[in-house]
C-alpha cells in the first residue's frame, strides 16, 4: 500500500506546522507502509517544514514536476525547455506587461528567479522569500535550461486574460493552472510541462514503488489535488476541502487539517489493522 498526502491545508495545519501527534502517527505508519507527500512546494521548503518526519519514500514536489528522494536525489523531472519558456515570457510581457517568477532546476537544486520590476503581488511573495539562499533577481528575465514552474501573479481580470492568451498560443504544449491563492490576495497562473502535474507524477511514483493504483490512497484539499483523485485507487478529502474535491472523494473525513485529519485516519484506520 502507498499513502500519499498533500501538504498545505491537508497534512499541515493552517500555520504550516505539524502537531506532535501527526508526527508521531506518521512515523509509526512509515515503519509499516509506504508513506509520502505530493505538494506544490520545493524540496528546500519541504525539508524545513517536515523536520521530524520519517521520510523513506520518494516525494512528489513542485506540483508533480519533480519526484525526489528525501536525500534530494531526483528520480523524475518534467520541465519546460528554454526556447518554449522564452516564448511564454515574451508573449506575456508583450500582451499584458506581466513577468513571472521562474522556478528552475540548476544542478541538483531548485533556484528562484524573479524580474527586477515587481508588481505589488510579487513584492509580497518575494518578501517572504528574501532570506532564502537560492532566490535571484534576473534583470533581463529569461527562461532557463530546465524550467519547472513559470508563475505569474495578477488580479482576476488580468489572470483570466493571460490564461486565455497562453492557451490560444501554446495549446497542449503547456499545462496552465489558475487559482486564487489563500495566502496572497491575487491569482496565480502557473505554467507547467503537460506531464508536470500530480496525476502524472503519481503514476510514475507507482512504477518506482511497484504499487498499483488500486493500492494507492491519496489525501487532499484543493484544485491541484483533483488530478490525484482522478487516478488513485482511494481518494480521501479532509473536511476543509473544496466542494469539487469532496464530490470526487471516496471518503470525506470529519476533521480539518487543523484537527489532524490525516493522522487521525492513519491512526484509527490504517494502524489498527
Amino acid at each position: 500500500m502507498l499513502f500519499l498526502s498533500d501538504l498545505d491545508f491537508t497534512l499541515l495545519r493552517s500555520d504550516t506546522t505539524l502537531s506532535t501527534y501527526t508526527k508521531e502517527v506518521w512515523n509509526r505508519t512509515a515503519k509499516r507502509h509506504k508513506l509520502s507527500i505530493a505538494t506544490a512546494r520545493s524540496y528546500t521548503g519541504v525539508s524545513k517544514l517536515l523536520q521530524g518526519l520519517d521520510l523513506r519514500e520518494p516525494m512528489i514536489l513542485l506540483d508533480g514536476t519533480i519526484i525526489a528522494k528525501a536525500s534530494g536525489e531526483i528520480l523524475y523531472m518534467a520541465d519546460i525547455g528554454r526556447e518554449l519558456g522564452d516564448e511564454i515570457l515574451s508573449l506575456a510581457k508583450k500582451e499584458l506587461g506581466i513577468e513571472p517568477l521562474i522556478v528552475a532546476q540548476v544542478g541538483d537544486k531548485e533556484h528562484f528567479f524573479y524580474p527586477k520590476e515587481l508588481n505589488v503581488y510579487q513584492q509580497e511573495l518575494i518578501k517572504s522569500m528574501e532570506m532564502r539562499q537560492r532566490v535571484f533577481v534576473d534583470g533581463a528575465l529569461r527562461a532557463k535550461e530546465h524550467n519547472l514552474k513559470i508563475v505569474f501573479q495578477a488580479n482576476e481580470a488580468d489572470s483570466l486574460a493571460l490564461e486565455q492568451t497562453l492557451k490560444s498560443a501554446f495549446g497542449s504544449e503547456i499545462e496552465i493552472k489558475r487559482s486564487n491563492d489563500p495566502y496572497y490576495d491575487c491569482y496565480f497562473i502557473t505554467i507547467l510541462n503537460p506531464k508536470g502535474d500530480k496525476a502524472h507524477a503519481l503514476k510514475k511514483l507507482e512504477e518506482i514503488e511497484s504499487v498499483t493504483a488500486q493500492n494507492t490512497t491519496v489525501f487532499g484539499d484543493s484544485h491541484n489535488d483533483l488530478g490525484l483523485f482522478e487516478v488513485a485507487g482511494t481518494k480521501i478529502a479532509v473536511a476543509n476541502a473544496i466542494k469539487e474535491l469532496k464530490e470526487k472523494a471516496d471518503i470525506v473525513l470529519p476533521h480539518t487539517n487543523d484537527e489532524d485529519a490525516v493522522a487521525k485516519y492513519l491512526d484509527k484506520t490504517v494502524l489498527s489493522i
